[in-house]
C-alpha cells in the first residue's frame, strides 16, 4: 500500500483557502464600490402634494418634503438602493440625521426615482437631543441644506437647499430654459428646447436644477449659470452666467443657447492626394473640370507663385503633398483646394456652418458658412501671396487655414440637432 501524501493535500487546502480569501475580498470591493457616489440623478425639496420640483421656500419645517431621481423626462435617475438623509446648516453643521434613528436608510430608490416623497421631519432625528425632526438653523435667512447619500458619512451624496420662513414674503418666479442653437445666432428661434441640462441658481442659497426650470423664489438678485457637459464638442452661444433680478409677483426667464460640433462630410488633403480622391475627381471620366475649378483660384506655392495645374493630376498631387506653413499662404491654399473639391464632389454642403473664429466671414459667435469661408480665403490669397514669419497678416491667414483644416478633418460642423451630453 502506498503511503498517504499529506504535504500535497495540505498544499491543495492552502490553495483553496487563498482562492476563497480572494473571492471574499473581491466581493467586499464590489459591495463597497456599489455604494459610492450616485453619479447621476438629483434631489429636490417639494411640497406635501409632491407635485412641485422647484419649491424651496416654506412656511414651516413640517411643509418640507424631499423627492428625487429624474426630475423630468430625459433626466438620468439615481442608482437604485437605500439612502441615508440629513439636514444641515448651509455651511454643513448638523441639524438632523437619519443615522442612529430607528430607520437609518429611510429613502428608497427604485428605477432611478424615490419610491415616494418623504416628509423631512418624519425621517430624521434632531442633532441636539435625538428626538424626531431637525433643529432650527442659526442662519438669518432661514436657510437649510438637505443631503441624501448611500454612505453614512454622506460622502459623494446629492444635496439641495431650502428656506423656512414663518412669514413667507411675496415671491416671484424664475424660469430657466435651454435651447439648441442650430443656426448659431444666439437666439432661441430654432424650436429645439433641450431637456436635462444642468444649471445653477445662486442668491444666498445655491440650487442645482435641470432644464426646463420654473422655480418660485423670494424677490432678490440671482446669478444663473449653466454647466459645461463632459463632452467637449459643445459651445455656448449665449452669455453665461446671467444676472437677473426677480421682483415680487413677476416672472423672469433666462435662456441659454448651445450648439455642438461634429462631422459634415469633410475629406482631408490625404484623401485628395490618394487613389480615392483621384477616382472622385475622375467621376466624369476626366479630372480636367475639377482642376479647372482650382486653376481659377489664387492658390499659391511656397514662393507665392499662383498655381495652374492644367489637366495634370500628378502636378496637383505633388503640390498638395508638399504644402508647408513656412509660407502660410501655401498651406492655406492646400486647405482651400481640398474644401473646394469637397463641395464640388457633394461631400460638404457649401451652406453648412462651421466654427471659424478669427475669420472675417464669421458672425459674432465665430461661425461662418463654408461658401463664405472659401470666398474669404481666396480673396486673402489674391491680396497676400506670401505670409512669412513676421508678416502682420500671417495670423489672419492661419485662422483661415485652421478653420478649413478642421472642417476638412470633419470636426467643426454645426450639427442640426443636439448631440449627447452628460454631467
Amino acid at each position: 500500500m502506498r503511503p498517504l501524501a499529506p504535504h500535497k493535500n495540505t498544499s491543495n487546502w492552502r490553495r483553496v483557502i487563498v482562492i476563497a480569501s480572494i473571492i471574499i475580498v473581491a466581493a467586499s470591493v464590489l459591495t463597497t464600490t456599489s455604494y459610492m457616489a450616485p453619479n447621476t440623478g438629483a434631489i429636490f425639496t417639494t411640497n406635501s402634494s409632491c407635485s412641485g420640483t422647484n419649491v424651496n421656500i416654506f412656511n414651516s419645517k413640517t411643509d418640507v418634503y424631499v423627492d428625487g431621481g429624474p426630475a423630468h423626462e430625459g433626466a438620468a435617475g439615481l442608482p437604485d438602493g437605500f439612502y441615508y438623509i440629513q439636514v444641515t446648516e448651509p455651511g454643513g453643521a448638523l441639524l438632523g440625521t437619519s443615522v442612529g434613528s430607528a430607520t437609518p436608510t429611510p429613502v428608497h430608490v427604485t428605477n432611478g426615482e424615490f419610491e415616494q416623497c418623504y416628509q423631512l421631519e418624519a425621517v430624521v432625528i434632531k442633532a441636539s437631543d435625538s428626538t424626531p425632526g431637525y433643529d432650527d438653523t442659526t442662519n438669518g435667512g432661514g436657510e437649510y441644506k438637505v443631503w441624501v447619500s448611500p454612505n453614512s458619512d454622506f460622502s459623494n451624496g446629492k444635496t439641495d437647499n431650502f428656506k423656512v420662513k414663518p412669514e413667507v414674503p411675496a415671491s416671484g418666479t424664475l424660469n430657466v430654459n435651454k435651447f439648441y442653437d442650430a443656426n448659431a445666432n444666439g437666439i432661441n428661434d430654432d424650436g429645439q428646447l433641450i431637456t436635462g441640462w444642468k444649471i445653477r441658481i445662486i442668491d444666498d442659497v445655491e440650487l442645482f436644477r435641470f432644464t426646463p426650470v420654473s422655480v418660485v423664489v423670494a424677490p432678490d438678485n440671482y446669478t444663473v449659470s449653466e454647466f459645461d457637459p463632459a463632452e467637449t464638442n459643445w459651445i455656448h452661444t449665449t452669455l453665461n452666467p446671467v444676472n437677473v433680478t426677480v421682483d415680487a409677483g413677476e416672472t423672469e426667464t433666462v435662456e441659454f443657447g448651445n450648439l455642438c460640433l461634429g462631422p459634415g462630410g469633410g475629406h482631408t488633403l490625404g484623401f485628395w492626394s490618394n487613389k480615392n480622391g483621384l477616382a472622385t475627381m475622375n467621376d466624369g471620366g476626366s479630372v480636367c473640370s475639377e482642376l479647372a475649378l482650382l486653376n481659377g483660384l489664387y492658390l499659391r506655392n511656397g514662393a507665392g507663385t499662383r498655381m495652374n495645374f492644367g489637366c495634370d493630376y500628378t502636378a496637383f498631387k505633388n503640390w498638395l503633398l508638399s504644402a508647408t506653413a513656412t509660407n502660410m499662404a501655401y498651406m492655406l491654399s492646400a486647405q482651400l483646394a481640398a474644401m473646394e473639391l469637397n463641395v464640388e464632389a457633394g461631400f460638404v454642403n457649401g451652406n453648412a456652418l462651421v466654427y471659424a473664429p478669427g475669420t472675417n466671414s464669421a458672425n459674432g459667435l465665430g461661425f461662418a458658412t463654408i461658401n463664405n469661408l472659401m470666398t474669404e480665403a481666396n480673396a486673402e490669397l489674391t491680396l497676400h501671396p506670401t505670409a512669412l514669419a513676421g508678416d502682420s497678416w500671417r495670423a489672419y491667414q492661419e485662422a483661415l487655414k485652421n478653420a478649413l483644416d478642421k472642417a476638412n478633418n470633419n470636426q467643426t460642423f454645426v450639427q442640426s440637432t443636439p448631440c449627447p451630453f452628460t454631467f
